[in-house]
């Protein structure tokens, strides 16, 4: 929802800009850090999900770690003030380069998606004369009930260690002298809406966790990942109910004493903290079809034409008109750079105001510069001290 005081100040930027709401972001910090205390449970933020660097410096500030899928990201983690022992590493293809790098940072743990990388990393940590610290990210063939496209714990995805697999990686993490084990982790998928499926991956990580246990390895860390989505069609109930969320895990979840039990959020956190605002070029009125042609494009929020992903449009510059359905497209050379067909706005001009709401997850860090585009800006409105 935005105020008046909000749209005037839109209005007098250059467009297209992704808002940045840091008060609300701030509060959706705080409630996930007040629900997780409540079970002495770890929050790590999921960089991939958002870099922005004054969206981390508001994570980083309320001593969330950090889960990163590129030492690019470990780096940037690192620099912001993320704590060492709060970043992991995790992601199917670290490259040597990358391992490397996370050596040489000293971070707390790399998640572990193949036997040949714990092979790998035992090598180049020898190298170094340092003992790597690894936890097993296995594919728990859990079925997450969101897009295919983002759905990463079935035995068709790439991700994880099969199950079948685990008795030759218990093989490799004794032979390896240079790895020190310290738990599993899963990721099932993104965008899960459906609480339930969590207790099927508790199941699951119960399961495992007694398997690795019966045959000798202290399990110190449960990692269960993240995949928490947000309600992207009504973007102001704004916070994910993280109490109940949590709450899952604390029920199902067999949790030995001293066992730490720890979570990658990024959506949750970021999500509906930003929209992208874009003007109108163009409205093209036919018989058949009518057109809201932007000055956004896929170039700048990439997610709709990647996999139908759905934001809710607004024009904010117009209310209480007769409604008009419009397709709602960008600028781009593609069929495919489109936001929303049939969408029902107010009769819409040239100038007029359009957000997009929901964007602070996998917009701004997804833009790119194909035909020759501007480089996307950012614009905020000021955190509640």
């Amino acid at each position: 929802m935005f105020s008046d005081k909000d749209i005037s100040h839109f209005a007098s930027l250059e467009t297209p800009f992704y808002h940045y709401d840091l008060a609300l972001l701030q509060k959706t910090l705080a409630t996930c850090a007040t629900a997780a205390k409540l079970y002495n449970f770890h929050v790590h933020y999921a960089m991939k999900a958002n870099f922005n660097q004054r969206v981390l410096d508001c994570i980083e500030a309320i001593g969330f770690g950090a889960d990163c899928v590129s030492v690019g990201e470990v780096n940037r983690a690192i620099e912001v003030g993320f704590d060492k022992g709060k970043v992991v590493f995790a992601g199917v293809g670290k490259s040597d380069k990358e391992i490397n790098g996370a050596l040489d940072q000293d971070i707390f743990c790399f998640n572990v998606e193949s036997i040949q990388e714990l092979e790998v990393i035992d090598e180049l940590a020898g190298a170094k004369g340092k003992k790597a610290s690894v936890a097993i990210r296995i594919n728990p063939n859990v079925d997450a009930h969101t897009h295919h496209n983002i759905t990463t714990g079935l035995d068709e995805n790439k991700f994880g260690i099969n199950s079948w697999d685990l008795p030759a990686c218990a093989e490799t993490l004794r032979k390896c002298a240079n790895l020190e084990f310290l738990g599993i982790h899963f990721h099932i998928g993104s965008q899960i809406t459906n609480l339930d499926v969590y207790k099927n991956l508790c199941v699951r990580v119960n399961e495992f966790a007694t398997w690795f246990e019966e045959r000798g390895f202290s399990v110190k860390v449960l990692n269960v990942g993240g995949g928490l989505g947000i309600d992207y069609h009504n973007p102001d109930q704004q916070i994910p109910d993280f109490d109940a969320y949590f709450k899952i895990f604390n029920e199902f979840l067999n949790v030995r004493p001293n066992q730490e039990v720890h979570f990658e959020l990024g959506r949750a956190l970021v999500g509906q903290c930003s929209s992208l605002i874009s003007k109108v070029l163009y409205v093209k009125n036919g018989k058949k079809k009518n057109f809201i042609i932007l000055d956004a494009g896929m170039t700048e929020l990439m997610r709709p034409a990647l996999y139908q992903a759905y934001h809710k449009i607004e024009n904010l510059s117009k209310s209480g008109l007769p409604a008009v359905k419009y397709d709602v497209v960008g600028p781009i050379c593609e069929s495919t750079d489109c936001f929303g067909k049939e969408v029902e706005l107010p009769e819409s001009h040239r100038g007029d105001l359009i957000a997009l709401r929901s964007t602070g997850a996998y917009g701004e860090v997804m833009a790119s510069k194909y035909n020759l585009r501007d480089e996307i800006r950012s614009a905020y409105s000021e955190a509640v001290s």
